[in-house]
């Protein structure tokens, strides 16, 4: 069975990090007309919660993106990037419209927006041997989604990997197109990163709310596992 380990170099920069897993199995994530205006709700639902979290005037003080901006520069990072929840919550701010993708990153996306936390999620059978966290050595092939040519990871950038290459740069940056989630998928691990306490309460709750709405929607049971660094793997 498949495993998401994180490495012991991963602790060393985010000691107090916490790991959030979620595996599930068995699932429809075909989109369909009825269901598209479901998520569609769902998502513009959520981008009001996640005002929340945009209470300052200025975008970059508010305490999610602050944070998360503080930890991308822990590490080795690709110029320009940023956390994801960072990307979530700046089209809130701007109070663009969300449209669906397909029905598990639709789920995760308004789980994300509307606890202000980062959550992705990549295809089990499409990951190749254990899903590890941690650093890179430098030239892991990674091919990210949108893009027809290899953007290999950067040495000691922090980045999900597997016996390929990098599955998602700078800890939850970018993805890549190999193990994305798409209506084909039926079995998926998705993720919730938290590098503080404050961020950690949320994040349970998250995952929780994140439970619940995938063993809801799609009839199934998911298994979730918190990682820390004195439990850091867990069977998928």
């Amino acid at each position: 069975m498949k495993k998401v380990i994180v490495d012991a170099d991963f602790w060393e920069v985010f000691p107090e990090a916490t790991i959030e897993i979620l595996s599930v199995s068995g699932i429809d994530n075909h989109v369909t007309e009825e269901n598209e205006e479901t998520y569609h709700q769902l998502l513009n639902s959520a981008a009001k919660e996640a005002r929340n979290y945009l209470t300052e005037e200025t975008f970059s003080q508010n305490g999610v993106i602050a944070q998360w901006r503080q930890a991308f520069t822990t590490f080795k990072t690709k110029k320009g990037a940023r956390s994801s929840i960072e990307a979530l919550l700046k089209r809130a701010n701007q109070e663009r419209e969300f449209f669906p993708i397909n029905p598990l990153v639709d789920i995760y996306n308004s789980i994300s927006l509307s606890f202000g936390v980062p959550c992705g999620g990549e295809d089990i059978e499409k990951i190749s041997g254990n899903l590890h966290l941690g650093k890179a050595q430098g030239g892991e092939s990674f091919l990210p989604l949108g893009a027809d040519s290899d953007a290999p990871a950067l040495p000691e950038e922090i980045i999900y990997y597997d016996e390929q290459g990098a599955i998602c740069r700078c800890l939850n940056w970018r993805e890549a197109q190999r193990t994305m989630l798409t209506e084909e998928t039926q079995a998926a691990v998705l993720v919730i990163e938290s590098i503080n306490a404050e961020q950690a309460a949320r994040g349970a709750q998250a995952i929780e709310a994140l439970k619940e709405k995938i063993d809801q929607t799609f009839g199934v049971s998911s298994v979730r596992h918190t990682l820390t660094k004195d439990e850091s793997e867990a069977e998928l």
